[in-house]
């Protein structure tokens, strides 16, 4: 018992090492096959004739009935050797297994077990079948979909004499293996547009067959003396997170007066990920990302939540590659299908101007580079233009060093851009302010060149302004 139980600690601890990184988990649905490789130990007391400890190898195959639900048929082989001679028989083992699986859509996935069948030896002679019972537990470690290294440990109760209360084996069993997933749910989840939108590219291959796309519905025309107007809003996010941007804020502000101003339009708030990740996870983000933009114009601009719905996508509609950094940051995104209005004012609606300022660094360093001298002088003419803007100037770094040296690199490099504004074109410094996040807000993946690049960055959050 002191090998097995070293065995299942090395395990463990192997497997808490990559858990950080895996997304997926058990669904609904799913077809398994489950190679392994283990060892079984022999009662001492009621099989001491056996050599104790053998190496056996197998297959489960399985189906997930829900997800926390399902059913293995399981088969096994080792070489048997008796304790006092050199002479071995193969030993076969079947049974039909049910689990149990805890916390079944994470990456991390416990389970029980129990189950029953049989075992037969082939000796030289006739061969030996017994009745088997078996209970125990493991741990599956999703490292992807469809792809799960397996844990699992089992007493065994093995009844070597139709008297039950007589000659009962004490057996026990482990063994590590992989689990290769198929179906399920993830086939089931394909993504369906509730109402008509501006046409995007195909869904990625992992998603199921493109849905056939409906015919586009004429256009509607105002009548005379009415004018149509119509929102969109489109906004991207930071990686893995679902925080609305401060950028994002002004887009959201204008989808919320508007929705105020014509109370019978309603709006579907899309979610989209780059393709970084797993399906599952990608799709549970996606929709958070979507769920936060509801949240956001409920609670901050009274909309009524009826107006609004949420739906994640995923992955499944790109708008850019994701072979590179700027597309996947693209992808990173929420698209908003609102409602046109019609309104008889004969009025155009007022024109808004805004101003973005967005800079990058070299490694390291905090100086404000020349050529973007004609970038900052468009803000500095916009602000000096309307004399009531203010602006944050937002200071951003990859992730290379500590995170104090990122936070003190980025406050500095946004502190620079501040007195540029001010030496260069004097803007008052009451009107800009400074803020440095280090390396916590990417935009691209860090571990690429061009990735640590977009990251080295300035933002500018600028006031807008409203022409009538």
């Amino acid at each position: 018992m002191k090998r097995v139980t070293s065995f299942i600690c090395m395990m463990v601890l192997a497997v808490m090492a990559f858990a950080g990184t895996a997304q997926a988990g058990e669904r609904a649905g799913a077809f398994s096959i489950s190679p392994f490789v283990g060892g079984y130990v022999f009662d001492d007391d009621d099989q001491a004739w056996l050599k104790e400890h053998r190496l056996m190898g197998g297959l489960r195959l399985g189906y997930d009935w829900t997800d926390h639900f399902s059913t293995e048929l399981v088969g096994s082989y080792m070489k048997g050797q008796y304790a006092s001679v050199d002479r071995h028989f193969g030993i076969y083992s079947y049974h039909l297994d049910l689990l149990w699986n805890f916390m079944p859509r994470t990456a991390f996935v416990p389970y029980v077990a129990v189950g029953g069948g049989g075992t037969t030896v082939r000796y030289d002679g006739p061969n030996s079948h017994d009745g088997t019972f078996n209970a125990g537990g493991g741990l599956k470690f999703f490292m992807g979909d469809n792809l799960a290294l397996r844990l699992d440990a089992r007493h065994i109760l093995d009844f070597q004499n139709k008297d039950l209360d007589d000659n009962i084996g004490n057996n026990w069993e482990y063994s590590l293996g992989l689990s290769f997933v198929m179906g399920g749910r993830k086939a089931a989840m394909a993504p369906a547009r509730a109402t008509a939108a501006p046409g995007g590219p195909a869904e990625e291959k992992a998603a199921a067959e493109p849905e056939p796309q409906p015919a586009p519905a004429a256009a509607t025309e105002p009548t005379p003396g009415h004018y149509k107007y119509c929102m969109t809003l489109q906004g991207e996010f930071d990686i893995d997170k679902a925080i609305i941007r401060d950028d994002l804020r002004n887009q959201i502000a204008q989808v919320g007066n508007f929705m105020k101003k014509y109370p019978t339009t309603t709006a579907v708030i899309e979610g989209h990920t780059d393709n970084v990740g797993s399906y599952n996870h990608n799709m549970e983000l996606s929709q958070r990302r979507a769920e936060a933009v509801v949240n956001y114009l409920v609670e901050q601009y009274g909309i009524d939540r009826s107006r609004l719905s949420a739906k994640g996508y995923g992955f499944t509609r790109p708008i850019a590659d994701n072979a590179t950094e700027e597309g996947k940051q693209k992808n990173r995104r929420i698209e908003a299908i609102i409602d046109c209005a019609f309104d008889v004012q004969q009025l155009p609606p007022p024109q808004r101007l805004c101003m973005s300022l967005v800079l990058d660094f070299d490694t390291g360093k905090a100086d404000v580079k020349p050529q973007y001298r004609d970038e900052i002088a468009k803000v500095a003419d916009y602000m000096k233009r309307y004399t009531t803007t203010t602006a944050v100037i937002e200071g951003h770094t990859d992730s290379t060093g500590t995170p104090e040296q990122n936070m003190k690199l980025s406050q500095q490099r946004a502190q620079n851009v501040v007195d540029y504004l001010v030496k260069n074109f004097g803007i008052e410094r009451s009107r800009l302010s400074a803020k440095g996040y280090g390396a916590t807000r990417p935009i691209a993946y860090n571990k690429t060149a061009e990735g640590r690049a977009q990251n080295r960055r300035i933002n500018a959050i600028i006031d807008c302004v409203i022409q009538k």
